[in-house]
């Protein structure tokens, strides 16, 4: 079975592809030879998230998914949020991102933050959203090489660890990104039941 992925993001693909049983294939834009980068305008997760999810459905009239993900920290009125990826500009830089975000978090000592993922359905009849999130800390250190963006800033206390020194398996297992696709995945095998 091929799952059609509205992303460009070889990351995400990577740790997505990752997750999947042995029976499903992931089809990204750049498999599909989209290179047309989709505006990301939403307010919310959810929105963004339904936006690329609608964008690849509409240009291959195929069921798609694609997925929105931030980091909200608390201290921060939930910022970056929505603007996780582009947090220091539209570059997408994740080492600029981690600096801005070290730089609002100087002389704070709530650290408490939560990682949020929302993944979009599209059939062209339903639309469905997964959500997921996991809470840590954001650590002043970057720490760990696993992972990507925010990683090795994201502290869980429970596992003493950034999500940047976690095992690939062992974060896709409790990842927000890992939570939301265990919902879709669990719903397509209903959806073809």
């Amino acid at each position: 079975m091929k799952l059609f992925f509205a992303s460009h993001n070889e990351n995400k693909i990577r740790e997505i592809s990752a997750m999947l049983p042995a029976n499903m294939m992931l089809k990204s834009l750049k498999d599909l030879s989209l290179t047309e980068e989709i505006v990301e305008n939403g307010l919310t997760l959810e929105e963004n998230a339904l936006l690329k999810a609608r964008f690849l459905h509409a240009h291959i009239h195929h069921a798609s998914f694609a997925d929105d993900s931030g980091l909200e920290v608390e201290v921060l009125n939930g910022r970056p949020g929505v603007y996780s990826a582009r947090y220091a500009g539209p570059e997408k830089n994740d080492a600029a991102n981690s600096r801005k975000l070290l730089r609002e978090l100087e002389g704070k000592n709530n650290r408490s933050a939560v990682f949020k993922t929302v993944i979009a359905f599209v059939d062209g009849q339903q639309e469905f959203l997964f959500s997921g999130e996991v809470r840590g800390n954001i650590a002043l250190t970057p720490r760990g090489t696993n992972g990507f963006g925010y990683d090795p800033h994201f502290f869980l206390p429970d596992l003493n660890l950034t999500a940047a020194q976690l095992a690939p398996e062992q974060k896709n297992r409790i990842s927000h990104r890992g939570q939301a696709l265990a919902k879709l995945l669990h719903k397509l095998e209903r959806l073809a039941l």
